[in-house]
């Protein structure tokens, strides 16, 4: 039986590695959060928009209206 040194680890290249995952983990949430692209965002905004204003040309306002 060998009983030497242990693995040599480099702090440096640890807490990078660390700094890493933890990056990525909350890169991950924010996705699950958030989850649509500025694009996609924009698109149904005018999409929504546009539906508003079909709407508002169909209203009927006046007296008659009730």
């Amino acid at each position: 039986m060998v009983i030497g040194m242990g693995e040599l680890v480099n702090f440096r290249q640890f807490k990078k590695r660390a700094a890493r995952q933890q990056s990525e983990k909350e890169a991950a949430a924010n996705r699950r959060r958030f989850g649509r692209t500025k694009s996609e965002r924009v698109t149904e905004d005018r999409r929504a928009r546009r539906v508003d204003d079909l709407l508002d040309q169909h209203r009927i306002d006046g007296e008659d209206a009730s």
